[in-house]
């Protein structure tokens, strides 16, 4: 991702706000009780039955690869949070191998800038990126759109979405943020446990809850366990290090940070970092209570007065932390026969 890539976003965020006919009924967006306000403008883009259908077979469709083999789905699997499970980075089209660990999809209303360095500020244009990635899905839109046409199945569907068996951009790439925005997680253990819903956690689970709130909540804030800022948290620098963020701003400050990630779902979404280094949880914590570097733009959370460099650990507050996070697993939603390949 570069510079150009924000001013072409820019452009297809004023070219996007006309938004085309749509039929079907709506859906219904529920705001958990325990979550802020949405960020996105659903005014823009509003859930039907019909668009959401069509959604989740793009979602599904390896059409949308050159070599018609790869799916969005193929790097974010449901059982693990979205998520390309067990690989280090994500891989696409001839096995080539991405450069950074693909993020989970996830309470993504709630997102106002996308991927590891916020290139991408609407999710109705994330789509794009994988789509032309030489090493993901390597194709164009002109290309994805004329394959589309030519099948039976997407002008019924979009007919169905949208009135009309034309297939533009704008009605491909909205009718996918339907889908995405119904791929909401907030039935896990703890959210039951926050809204008294007759849930109680284990001590080990309560005192990992307090651990973390003293330890780690300034960066993983609030219900959706993010401050959605950018930070360097001291990862060994190898001799090709993603410079992150500086990628997009290009200012010095913002080089080696990355987006903190939600830590929902995160027993089940490893490997961890932008590179997926970190294969466990345990690895983790051993890193911030161990391993931190000081390397340039370390975020100053991880700087003690006294020159020490990363968070005061003991292992058992490690484990204790480690059982709280599992508390984030939200079965139901990675069991959602509705989010489910069909």
């Amino acid at each position: 991702m570069t510079r150009l890539w924000a001013g072409v976003w820019i452009v297809l965020l004023v070219w996007s706000c006309s938004s085309p006919e749509r039929t079907g009924p709506e859906v219904s967006f529920t705001v958990p009780a325990n979550f802020p306000k949405p960020l996105y403008a659903f005014e823009r883009n509003p859930l039907t039955t019909s668009g959401v259908e069509l959604g989740k077979a793009l979602f599904n469709e390896t059409l949308l690869s050159k070599d018609n083999t790869i799916s969005c789905a193929e790097c974010h699997s449901q059982p693990y949070g979205f998520t390309h499970h067990g690989h280090d980075v994500s891989h696409g089209i001839n096995n080539l191998k991405g450069t950074r660990n693909s993020l989970p999809l996830q309470n993504l209303a709630w997102e106002s800038e996308f991927f590891w360095d916020g290139g991408v500020p609407d999710l109705d244009f994330v789509p794009i990126a994988p789509i032309i990635s030489e090493v993901e899905m390597g194709e164009t839109m002109a290309n994805v759109l004329d394959k589309l046409r030519a099948t039976k199945k997407y002008p019924l569907l979009f007919r169905k979405a949208y009135g009309t068996e034309e297939i533009t951009t704008t009605r491909f790439l909205q009718a996918l943020s339907q889908f995405m925005l119904t791929m909401v997680s907030a039935n896990s253990r703890y959210d039951h446990f926050v809204r008294k819903e007759g849930v109680t956690l284990t001590n080990d689970e309560q005192t990992g809850l307090h651990l973390f709130q003293q330890k780690c909540s300034s960066c993983h804030a609030g219900e959706l366990f993010t401050d959605r800022s950018y930070r360097n948290n001291g990862l060994f620098l190898t001799s090709d290090a993603d410079e992150g963020r500086f990628r997009i701003t290009n200012q010095e400050k913002d080089r080696y940070t990355f987006r903190v990630p939600s830590l929902r779902n995160v027993a089940v979404t490893g490997p961890y970092m932008h590179d997926g280094r970190f294969y466990t949880l345990e690895a983790v914590l051993d890193h911030y209570a161990e391993n931190v570097h000081n390397t340039p733009n370390l975020d100053p959370i991880l700087k003690a007065s006294t020159g020490k460099r990363g968070i005061a650990l003991t292992q058992q507050e490690r484990q204790q932390i480690i059982a709280f996070l599992k508390t984030l697993t939200d079965e139901e939603f990675l069991t959602n026969k509705q989010l489910a390949v069909p």
